[in-house]
């Protein structure tokens, strides 16, 4: 048996999957986030560590002889967030979260100070990266930052306070801007720049290795007979390849979540160039991947929800299931800036073309074709930095909408593949990468893909009009900017 936690923003997930794969049962336990300030975004730490006991506390209710046999644990990590530890462990201060914007001016020092750093890490200096944050906070909390003893991105610290150890894995270790992800190690020069030193980091692994055992008082707690081993884990996007087979260059998928994410699996790195493309380690060894990222996905919808007062189910019951043709409305989704291809964390987002004539479901189309322009974006950013593709898989909450799903593949003008357990997501690849570190098994016989269910093909008849209203989408940014920056 094998535990799967996936620490994500809104809440923490935990799955128990046994030796066939299958998922037995499964836990989430809200989070929420605080925002004391315009474009900051928070999480206390604790609140991930009571999350984390009361979900698996609710997997022993349900199957306790099962828990009782569990031998790893992997953990799915949201991206980015800096944990800044004491003297002895305890947290100075609120984690700083992937998808706070506060840290812009503090992206241009760290590229002065380290003119290296584009080659190096692979990726452009971006708000919700690590090393900005520090930045911050040693410009704008002084004393924390000289309090501080250890920084641990959020998947780490959970594995500290379960574990004992401070190790965290190469893909997530790749979204700090102090990794040197070529050479799958920390960055001194990287760290210099931040003010930081090499034992301050946690301890480097791949995610397919053992990486620490379970605190013996929690194995009572839950009934284990041996103290399960960790895997070295993955950042949320690396666990969800795992978790979908794309573990081979080539390997393509994407994320409709509440951030949005076009991935492409290599075999090699390649620096993501001036698009804001990522480029990361994965968490299988030997390997890479470049990804597009919009901050604003199916959290558009939600937004959206929120606003018009209707649920995102009646929303959608409201339009066709196929699109016929686009919206007359356009919608920018960078409720929260954008990453790719702008790397502007001050940006907003809007609704263009509003008339005396325009209904709830053409602004809502408007949302959906807004995030899938977004993908249109990330994946032109892909094709220049040489990742091509020409099918995906789709997946996140929002690939179980067929009209989403449709409106997708013809923006981006790419077949995607619809899967069966396309919402496991994060937390069934950790459990993956659980029975890796625990079995020794070689990662092609773990990690298969799921059973697609249907296809959906670019709509030929669509094409032409997308194309257009795609070039009319990319006309607002510069206007935006000009407002917001």
């Amino acid at each position: 048996m094998f535990i799967g936690i996936d620490v994500g923003t809104s809440g923490i997930k935990a799955v128990l999957v046994d030796e066939n794969q299958k998922v037995l049962a499964a836990h989430t336990e809200k989070l929420t986030v605080s925002r004391p300030h315009e474009s900051w975004s928070e999480q206390d730490p604790e609140d991930w560590w009571k999350a984390t006991i009361k979900a698996i506390d609710k997997l022993k209710e349900s199957h306790p002889r099962e828990i009782g046999a569990v031998k790893g644990i992997g953990f799915s990590g949201q991206q980015h967030g800096a944990v800044l530890l004491g003297e002895k462990g305890e947290v100075l201060r609120p984690c700083i979260l992937w998808n706070d914007t506060r840290a812009g001016t503090e992206c241009s020092l760290f590229e002065r100070r380290f003119p290296q750093s584009r080659q190096i890490t692979g990726n452009i200096a971006m708000p919700g990266f690590t090393a900005p944050k520090l930045i911050w906070v040693a410009r704008h909390e002084p004393e924390i930052f000289h309090k501080t003893r250890h920084v641990l991105l959020p998947k780490a610290y959970l594995r500290y306070r379960m574990t004992g150890e401070m190790i965290d894995d190469m893909s997530d270790a790749s979204g700090t801007l102090w990794l040197d992800t070529g050479r799958r190690l920390w960055s001194e020069a990287a760290l210099d720049a931040t003010g930081l030193h090499l034992n301050q980091m946690p301890e480097l692994c791949e995610g397919t290795e053992p990486a620490g055992r379970l605190k013996a008082d929690l194995a009572t707690r839950w009934g284990m007979g041996e103290r399960p081993i960790f895997a070295g884990s993955a950042g949320d996007n690396a666990a969800g390849a795992v978790g979908l087979g794309a573990t081979k260059p080539g390997d393509a998928f994407v994320s409709l979540g509440t951030s949005g994410v076009v991935w492409m699996t290599t075999d090699s790195f390649h620096p993501g160039g001036k698009f804001a493309i990522h480029s990361f380690c994965h968490a299988i060894p030997a390997t890479w991947h470049q990804m597009g990222v919009t901050l604003s996905a199916a959290a558009s919808l939600a937004w959206w929800s929120r606003v018009s007062g209707l649920s995102e189910r009646e929303l959608l019951a409201e339009l066709p299931e196929v699109p016929v043709a686009p919206s007359p409305v356009l919608f920018a989704p960078y409720l929260s800036g954008e990453r790719t291809p702008y790397n502007d964390g001050v940006v907003r987002g809007a609704f263009i073309g509003l008339s005396q004539d325009t209904t709830r479901t053409q602004m809502t189309q408007a949302v959906l074709e807004g995030v899938a322009f977004s993908f249109r974006d990330a994946l032109d950013g892909l094709a220049a930095s040489g990742s091509l593709f020409h099918e995906a898989d789709v997946i996140g909450g929002g690939s179980q909408s067929p009209l989403w799903t449709a409106i997708i593949a013809s923006v981006m003008d790419v077949t995607l593949h619809r899967l069966a357990h396309g919402e496991q997501g994060g937390a069934f690849g950790a459990a993956r990468l659980a029975r890796i570190a625990v079995t020794g098994e070689a990662v092609e016989d773990v990690c298969t893909a799921p059973e697609r269910i249907g296809s959906v093909a670019p709509d030929p008849q669509l094409r032409g009009a997308y194309r257009n209203a795609h070039a009319r989408y990319k006309e607002m940014y510069p206007a935006l900017k000009a407002i917001h920056n």
